[in-house]
């Protein structure tokens, strides 16, 4: 962190960096005992005895598994929230680490273990060592990955349980360096939607295939059609990416399968391309499978909204990470087709999300939902620092 920073900000980032590795230790705990959405009952309690123990006030239960811990001092009216996400992915870990998983086939393989474990060092730091004017609410949300923690914590109230005139996240960027942050206002991650496809043939001997009618040939052809409607039809300079992870039919070599699912991802960065694929997926599907006298089913699944930083909030953390860090260190990031539901957040209240570095190659650069990924323990104490910067500068 730079030299420059004011001294204020200097005796902070020493009494952070003073306390990180108690942090780091809790971090590999967490890391050691992964826990899938909706299921992270062992990181809450923790996260909880941590809070209460420092003086917050806590409350669980918010999207199933959730913790919020609020901490109020002086009589100012303003409120801040800032949430971590728990959970992990159901990925065999092959980092060898001594803290490694202790739990086969979970993994904190998108460094949620430590984006808690940073908020829990800016929880300690703020209690224990700043007088602010104002409430602030620490949000630790079960079920980032694909489950939608942050609707469903939304779902039980949690804004109008704990008010928050404005919202932050943050995520750790593997290719950025540690010690770097980076930002971009407007849409800075992609919607997440899916569409289930079941085609229904008839069956037939794989020496006879005119017997029936063939699943798999109607399957191939839209997988591979699919692609023209980005390719095609969305502008070149509107991201838009459909993917198809799954095509599940038959058990044998001589057998016209009777029927096929197809798994498809859909992303994009305007609202309106999302609303204009989910028609063209559904109208391309229907005609492909009548060529092909198939049965066509669509389930469509809405899952996150394109992720929208606010511009004045996201101009409120650049200038927070630049007194922290120095320009040099701020970097435009994104925007990129990854999603997040941290979006569904920034729906209902201004804020915005931010990259933290990671590291760049062997330190702490392997991408994240990988088998080897870790994250890097170096960039805790800078996210902190942030997270501390961030509240003293909005409760001030």
């Amino acid at each position: 962190m730079t030299e420059s920073a004011p001294a204020h900000l200097r005796r902070s980032i020493e009494a952070i960096e003073a306390i990180a590795p108690e942090f780091v230790a809790i971090r590999r705990q967490i890391h050691a005992h992964p826990e899938l959405a909706f299921e992270e009952r062992r990181t809450g309690d923790l996260v909880a005895e941590l809070l209460t123990a420092w003086g917050y006030e806590v409350h669980r239960g918010l999207g199933t598994t959730g913790v919020v811990g609020r901490l109020r001092k002086g009589l100012g009216t303003r409120t801040l929230g800032i949430r971590a996400d728990m959970d992990a992915l159901p990925i065999q870990e092959k980092t060898g680490l001594d803290y490694a998983s202790t739990l086969p086939g979970k993994m904190h393989a998108c460094g949620h273990d430590g984006h808690t474990a940073i908020l829990l060092c800016a929880a300690r730091y703020l209690a224990e060592s700043v007088d602010f004017n104002g409430t602030l609410n620490l949000i630790f949300q079960p079920a980032e990955e694909n489950e939608g923690g942050a609707l469903r914590m939304l779902e039980d109230g949690l804004f109008e349980r704990f008010p928050c005139d404005e919202i932050y996240a943050l995520h750790n960027a593997p290719g950025l360096p540690v010690g770097q942050i980076g930002l971009i206002a407007g849409p800075a991650m992609a919607s997440f939607d899916r569409a289930t496809v079941t085609l229904t043939g008839r069956s037939a001997h794989g020496a006879m295939p005119h017997h029936g009618i063939d699943v798999m040939q109607g399957a191939a052809s839209m997988v591979l059609g699919l692609q023209s409607i980005v390719s095609r039809e969305i502008d070149a300079l509107k991201s838009a990416v459909i993917t198809v992870g799954s095509i599940q039919a038959g058990a044998t070599y001589n057998v016209v399968p009777e029927s096929a699912t197809i798994k498809i991802g859909v992303r994009a960065l305007d609202p309106k391309v999302r609303t204009y694929i989910e028609t063209r997926l559904r109208d391309f599907v229907a005609a492909q499978a009548q060529s092909f006298q198939l049965q066509a089913e669509v389930v469509y699944e809405r899952k996150y909204p394109v992720l929208v930083n606010h511009d004045r909030q996201t101009e409120r953390a650049r200038e927070v990470a630049v007194r922290l860090l120095g320009e040099d260190n701020v970097v435009s990031r994104g925007p990129v087709m990854g999603s997040e539901d941290f979006a569904c957040m920034l729906e209902h209240r201004p804020g915005a999300y931010i990259r933290l570095g990671n590291g760049l190659g062997q330190d702490g650069g392997c991408m994240v939902h990988n088998p080897l990924y870790d994250f890097n323990d170096r960039a805790l104490p800078v996210g902190a620092a942030f997270w501390a910067s961030l509240t003293q500068s909005y409760l001030a």
